[in-house]
């Protein structure tokens, strides 16, 4: 399954790439946002791009191979980049994009365990190093107290408490290893008409096991001040959000730098999908993105 890269009229619009210019992506995925700005950057425009995924790095690669030494690619995290503009000797650039999300083949094709709807090993990590943390230690090795931490913070989960003790009773009986298991057990933890339906059960604990695994919250706040001093005056900073935690991350250094008058905060508002877009692309439907101008 190819990944559809979201708000990408609204990323065109407000990085306004032109011929020569250098972007900076901080989340390559799939390679559809950087494929376009090398597009309308040619002859000489490049992409510094971040993606902590070895196996999207080798997709992208093969992706945008007819772009050649334009496209520069780092298999690390985006929170590292202002060492990787020194060490690439990348200059200012005229554009950062940063999209907090992680793309369809990790969720659907890559078996980390990102989905509840797949039996898979209850991994959620972005890296393939061998020494990464897993969502199964953190279920089974970490304390009550800590697992209702981390679904209450990062999932905004109501009944973190419940869950967080029917995992620590579970896993008495039986290592929880799987996507299966996990499901079955918050199902357990909560009545049976749980949102009335709106949501599956598991979602929010799902969303906070893989922002704990992959510390994602940690990165967005490192990354969005090397991000902005990474760019030349008149550079374009646009952050593209998938739930409120990080985009209140955003919202709060935007107005802080604009507070400092360092930035032009160019949406007031967040920007979202068009329904024409979440029809073709339904995981668009949680972007937000907001956009500033360096001053």
């Amino acid at each position: 399954m190819a990944h559809v890269p979201v708000l990408m009229d609204e990323v065109i619009k407000f990085l306004d790439p032109k011929k020569n210019e250098n972007f900076i992506d901080c989340t390559l995925g799939d390679g559809g946002h950087s494929a376009e700005l090398l597009r309308r950057t040619a002859p000489n425009g490049k992409v510094l791009g971040f993606d902590l995924d070895s196996e999207a790095v080798k997709v992208v690669r093969k992706n945008l191979e007819a772009f050649g030494s334009r496209l520069i690619v780092r298999n690390e995290s985006y929170a590292n980049l202002a060492k990787a503009v020194a060490e690439e000797n990348f200059g200012a650039a005229d554009g950062v994009l940063t999209d907090f999300g992680f793309s369809s083949p990790q969720l659907e094709e890559r078996g980390r365990g990102f989905s509840f709807q797949r039996d898979e090993p209850l991994d959620m990590s972005y890296s393939t190093a061998a020494d990464h943390l897993t969502a199964a230690e953190i279920v089974n090795t970490w304390t009550k107290d800590e697992i209702t931490r981390v679904i209450a913070e990062f999932g905004e989960e109501h009944l973190a408490e419940r869950i967080a003790a029917k995992i620590v009773s579970a896993r008495h009986h039986k290592h929880i290893i799987s996507t299966v298991q996990l499901v079955d057990v918050i199902k357990a933890a909560v009545p049976k008409n749980y949102e009335h339906g709106r949501i599956h059960p598991a979602t929010r604990t799902f969303q906070a096991l893989r922002i704990a695994v992959n510390g994602e919250l940690d990165s967005v706040n490192a990354v969005l001040p090397q991000a902005l001093a990474a760019l030349k005056p008149g550079g374009r900073l646009v952050c593209i959000s998938f739930h409120s935690l990080e985009d209140r991350i955003v919202k709060s250094f935007f107005k802080e730098m604009s507070v400092k008058r360092k930035i032009e905060i160019l949406t007031p508002k967040p920007v979202t999908a068009t329904e024409k877009e979440i029809q073709n692309n339904p995981r668009s439907r949680s972007a937000k993105l907001r956009a500033a101008l360096v001053k």
